[in-house]
Order: structure tokens, then C-alpha cells, then sequence
């Protein structure tokens, strides 16, 4: 089997620049898209429903994220050693993983689902939700979590082809799911008034169209990625590879978004409209993470090639021009966030106090996004070095030991709700400080005994 056809993406050569930004654009908007599945039902259900359905389906990220995240972080993992294996033209050990990868997709989403399902109500307890919200949110996590497999299968297949240089099919299978996902909201929504159980339907029904996608082109492609019923098995091997880089991954995902578990519980003292405001200050600041993590997960795959082909001066290169492009996205951020705060809020729900908090939560956290390229994008370059450990130990010590004891801390000092407000954009200010901290010194270490090799 030929190593790679037109559409998979060799990163070892080429301009540095075009590589990076071909790769991360439909990534992007990919991403995007998928971060739309969860803002529909928001935009839909804020102002079709009400702003307690609104907070009901804000307050879950968190508990999402947390069950969802481990598996995706660990599945992260999978994509570096394939791009590894890819750039070192190994396609025998390429075709091992991508059948390990897919074989532990299945298995990861019944485990979700059924962690999900089991905890949802002990958690959303945990975290103080009102009761006039509980139910809802409730009932959103039971459906949600139903499709834990449908997600699972299509983030992996989408990443096996990623971390292969094809994140455009990937995309149009977005496109088409997203499209179908917002015609179904209004269907099961605003036509057939089911409320937010018809938003998680329609979540749940759109993924299924996707890992569907996702799926056929796998098994009917006759490239390196060609997916093989019989195939599909656990190798040791490389299931062990897989682990090193994406358990420390998987763990601070999951880990920091428990720890935003927390985070709501001191928001949801503040009511409902805090929380409503809340929820749409997170999913739009999902949307705008999005470019960032896109292209670091571009340097993942272009450092993880040209690691693997030991063309060490292309990797620092890809990692300067990884960061240039995340400082462009946030000049534009920061700028949009600080002159229509309002406008933005309001596209979720117009309750005047639901506008209040939400323009507020998002004016404060706009200057902190330059950290987030910080912390993302090196981030991003040592996880394609091979070490996975590092940022995973800087996001844990930001994102949740710090966080939770500047939150214990400030909220016996004061009831406002602004020092809770803060708490993210002083997380993520620690964080990228750390992180490029870290990424000079381990790049230091490798660049300077592997120098006669680049």
C-alpha cells in the first residue's frame, strides 16, 4: 500500500507557511462547525424557550466536556504517533494504530455513555443548579450522552485523517451534519415545541450522520487510512505508544473541565440570568478558542512529521509560524469582543440582565485571549515533539490547582461576582506565561542534541 496519495498531506516538505495555513483553514472552520452544534441549540432554545432552558443547556458544558474530554485527549494521542509513524514513512506501523484508534473509539463511547448517564444527576446536584433549571439540564445530559459512541467514532476517524494532512473531508462532513443539526433544531424545537429535548436530538441525530461519513470514507478508501472490519483490534504495541502521549492529555482535559464543573457551581449562586449570561459568554468563547486550537493541532501534525523525519530547523520554523497566525486571529478577537459585546450576547437571548452579565464576561476575558495563543500553540508544538507530559502538568496547575484555590480564596472574601468572572482569563494568564516557559527550555534540550541531525 502506497504510503500516501492526494489526500493526505506530507509535511516534510514544502513551504513552511502555505503547509500550516492549508491544513489549519478547513480545520477551523471544521471546528467551528462542530462548536455549532452545541451554539444552535442555545441560540434556538434562548430565544424559543427561555433563558432557563438557556442556563439548563450552559451549565452541562462542563460535565460534557469532562466525561467526553478524557477520550478525545487520549485519542489526541493516537493522531501524534500516526504522524509520527507518517513522516518516518513507516506505513505498516500508520495502519496498526489507525485499527487501534478505531477499535478503542467503540469501546470508549459505551464507557461514556454509561459514566454520563450514571453521574449527570449527582453532578449537576455538585454544582448548585436551581431548581428551575435542574430538570432540564438533566434531561439534555440523559439524550446527550445517549450519543457518546456517535461522537467518539467520528472525533478519532476525523483525527486519524488529520493527523494524515486531510482535514478537508473532515470538514464536509461538518458541513453537512451542522446544516441538518440546525434544521432539525427548528424542526424539534420551534415546530414541534419538544423544548430542549428536541435540541439534544438533534444534536445526537446530527453526530450519527457524521461518524456515518466518516466511516464510509475509511472503509471504502484504498489509501493508507482504508478501515478493515477484520482489522479492527487492540495491538499492544501501539496501544502502549498511544498511551504515553495521550493519558497526561486525556486526564487534563478531563480534569479541567471537572474543575469547570466547580466554576459553575460558584456561578449558578448567581441565578439564573448570570448563568444565561454565563452560557453565552462559554459558547461563544469556545467558537473563538477554535481557530487557536486549530492550528495547534496544525504544529502537532507538522512538528509530529517532520520530528519523525528528524528535520529539525522545519519544526522550529512551523512552530514561529504556528504562533504568528494565532497572534493574527486574536488582534481580531480582542478588537471585535471590545466594540460589540452587546450585539453578540444578544444573538442568545435579549433579557436585559442576561445581556448585562454576558457583555461583562466578555469584555473581561478579551485582553487574556494572547495567553491562550501562548498556552495552545506550544502546547500544540511539544505534544508533536513526543511530550505530552509537560503541558499536560502547566493546564492542571492553571487550570484547576490555581483556579480552584484563587476561587476558594476570593469568594470568602467577597460575594460579588466579579472576582468569579476573572477566575478563567487569570488561569489562562498563568498558563501561557508557564507554557512558554516550558516550550523554550524542553526545545532547548532536543534542538541542542539533535542539531547535527536537523
Amino acid at each position: 500500500m502506497p504510503l500516501a496519495k492526494k489526500s493526505v498531506t506530507d509535511m516534510t516538505t514544502g513551504a513552511i507557511h502555505p503547509l500550516i495555513l492549508k491544513f489549519a483553514l478547513p480545520l477551523i472552520a471544521g471546528n467551528l462547525l462542530q462548536q455549532l452544534y452545541n451554539t444552535v441549540d442555545c441560540i434556538i432554545v434562548g430565544n424559543y424557550v427561555g433563558k432557563e432552558a438557556l442556563a439548563a443547556i450552559g451549565s452541562t458544558g462542563s460535565l460534557i466536556n469532562s466525561v467526553l474530554g478524557f477520550f478525545v485527549g487520549l485519542a489526541a494521542g493516537g493522531t501524534v504517533v500516526i504522524s509520527q509513524f507518517f513522516g518516518a514513512h513507516d506505513s505498516e506501523n500508520v495502519r496498526r494504530t489507525i485499527h487501534t484508534l478505531m477499535a478503542g473509539s467503540f469501546i470508549a463511547g459505551i464507557i461514556a455513555t454509561l459514566l454520563g448517564r450514571f453521574f449527570a444527576p449527582g453532578i449537576l446536584h455538585l454544582m448548585n443548579t436551581p431548581a428551575d433549571v435542574f430538570d432540564m439540564a438533566n434531561q439534555y445530559l440523559q439524550i446527550f450522552f445517549s450519543g457518546s459512541l456517535f461522537f467518539m467514532v467520528y472525533n478519532v476517524g476525523a483525527g486519524v485523517l488529520r493527523a494524515l494532512g486531510d482535514s478537508t473531508r473532515p470538514l464536509y462532513f461538518l458541513v453537512i451534519s451542522s446544516i441538518l443539526n440546525v434544521i432539525l433544531d427548528f424542526v424539534f424545537v420551534v415546530v414541534l415545541g419538544q423544548g430542549i429535548a428536541g435540541a439534544a436530538y438533534a444534536t445526537v441525530l446530527s453526530q450519527i450522520v457524521a461518524m456515518l461519513l466518516v466511516l464510509f470514507v475509511m472503509m471504502r478508501s484504498k489509501e493508507i487510512f482504508q478501515l478493515k472490519v477484520r482489522e479492527l483490534r487492540i495491538h499492544g504495541d501501539m496501544l502502549k505508544r498511544v498511551l504515553k502521549i495521550g493519558l497526561p492529555g486525556g486526564f487534563q482535559m478531563a480534569i479541567t473541565a471537572f474543575s469547570n464543573v466547580f466554576v459553575q457551581g460558584y456561578i449558578n449562586r448567581f441565578g439564573a440570568a448570570c448563568m444565561a449570561g454565563w452560557s453565552c459568554f462559554n459558547k461563544i468563547d469556545q467558537i473563538s478558542l477554535m481557530p487557536i486550537q486549530s492550528i495547534s493541532l496544525s504544529a502537532t501534525t507538522f512538528v509530529g512529521q517532520n520530528y519523525g523525519a528528524h528535520d529539525f530547523v522545519r519544526v522550529k520554523k512551523g512552530s514561529a509560524t504556528s504562533m504568528r497566525l494565532a497572534f493574527i486571529w486574536v488582534a481580531v478577537l480582542m478588537l471585535v469582543f471590545e466594540l460589540f459585546p452587546a450585539q453578540i450576547i444578544g444573538m442568545f437571548n435579549r433579557d436585559e440582565r442576561v445581556l448585562y452579565y454576558g457583555t461583562f464576561f466578555l469584555r473581561v476575558g478579551a485582553p487574556f485571549y494572547v495567553f491562550r495563543a501562548l498556552n495552545q500553540v506550544y502546547g500544540g508544538v511539544l505534544r508533536g515533539l513526543g511530550n505530552a507530559l509537560a503541558p499536560t502538568v502547566v493546564m492542571l496547575s492553571s487550570f484547576v490547582v490555581f483556579r480552584q484555590i484563587y476561587l476558594f480564596v476570593t469568594t470568602h472574601i467577597t460575594a460579588s461576582f466579579i472576582p468569579v468572572s476573572l477566575a478563567y482569563p487569570v488561569g489562562w494568564c498563568l498558563c501561557g506565561i508557564l507554557m512558554t516557559i516550558v516550550h523554550a527550555v524542553y526545545s532547548r534540550k532536543v534542538f541542542g542534541r539533535k542539531n547535527s541531525i536537523a
